[in-house]
């Protein structure tokens, strides 16, 4: 498949001017201040595993509106902590699967918390476990146009919020050290990463992978994949919603809360993705306005990007500022 999208060179200084809502930190300040009013308990459940070298817990922490939210939280066995902790989103679509499914940063020495995504673990995988409670006007097959009528009814709203409290909820545990928490994903999970990163104060490091979730107005424009495809027909049935639309996504688009985030951060892009296009990751990365950040380039790939070879960068990266 032949690149599609900007050249390398006009990527590393594309920075578009994206739509960014008058009242956005204000809409992010009330929803998190919120979410945290609203309280809730952090249960672990400690649960029997076949696996010997980490601790496995069945976590239900509070989400947006105080909502449960299911997790695994990993432990390495051998390490009583205080533990540097990974806090990971994931893909469109999938659940929070099963524990054994998501060895590496446990394996690695690090706590790691696998929030599944409400309302989703049913495309691929192993499963979620997580109700999304809210109704929503119509909408297109997917999670992309759920509550899209409004910023205070859109899906991603709660999503990002169920993050930021993940990370209030890995903090609070005993054995983590609250000052080396990372937030990580890839695709969908790359995109709550990047919201995260803004909006929990003080994380330490931001993982995001190909993200998704940026720079809506080209992505909707340039791919006609899913799931930036639902959006198109979503439009293309309701005709004259384009502005309220895009509206909406403003509120959640990664662009703007990566002009927020202050912490290390690592990206990556697939040259070849036509998923997650380049030019809307690069929208992103360019726009962080912290000195510590980099990015990996995997000039031949589509949105598998660097798999395997991205989590090794990651592990670095982390180790080399946690220390």
């Amino acid at each position: 498949m032949p690149r599609f999208d900007l050249p390398l060179a006009e990527l590393t200084t594309y920075r578009p001017d994206v739509r960014e809502p008058a009242d956005f930190d204000e809409f992010w300040t009330a929803t998190v201040r919120d979410a945290r009013a609203a309280g809730g308990e952090v249960i672990l459940d400690r649960i029997e595993s076949p696996l010997r070298t980490v601790e496995v817990y069945d976590v239900t922490f509070p989400g947006f509106a105080g909502e449960p939210v299911k997790a695994w939280l990993l432990l390495p066995t051998a390490d009583a902590g205080p533990l540097p902790a990974v806090v990971e989103f994931n893909g469109y679509g999938g659940g929070r699967g099963l524990p054994h499914e998501r060895l590496a940063w446990s394996a690695a020495g690090f706590a790691h918390l696998f929030m599944d995504t409400r309302g989703q673990g049913s495309m691929w995988g192993g499963g979620g476990a997580t109700p999304d409670p809210h109704g929503s006007g119509p909408a297109a097959s997917g999670f992309m146009t759920r509550g899209i009528d409004s910023p205070e009814s859109y899906y991603y709203r709660r999503v990002f919020t169920d993050a930021v409290r993940a990370v209030d909820a890995v903090r609070g545990l005993d054995r983590v050290d609250a000052s080396k928490v990372a937030v990580a994903g890839g695709s969908q999970g790359g995109g709550i990463a990047i919201a995260a990163g803004a909006l929990a104060g003080d994380v330490a490091a931001v993982l995001a992978d190909v993200p998704f979730l940026c720079h809506f107005e080209r992505a909707v424009g340039l791919t006609d994949r899913d799931p930036y495809q639902e959006v198109v027909r979503y439009l293309s049935v309701h005709r004259h919603a384009g502005e309220r639309v895009f509206e909406t996504l403003s509120y959640v688009d990664g662009v703007n809360f990566a002009a927020r985030i202050s912490a290390s951060t690592l990206f990556s892009v697939a040259l070849h993705d036509l998923t997650c296009p380049p030019s809307t990751v690069y929208a992103a990365f360019n726009r962080i306005p912290a000195r510590d950040k980099e990015i990996r380039v995997y000039e031949a790939n589509d949105h598998e990007g660097g798999g395997p070879y991205q989590w090794d960068e990651q592990v670095r990266f982390v180790r080399e500022r946690f220390g």
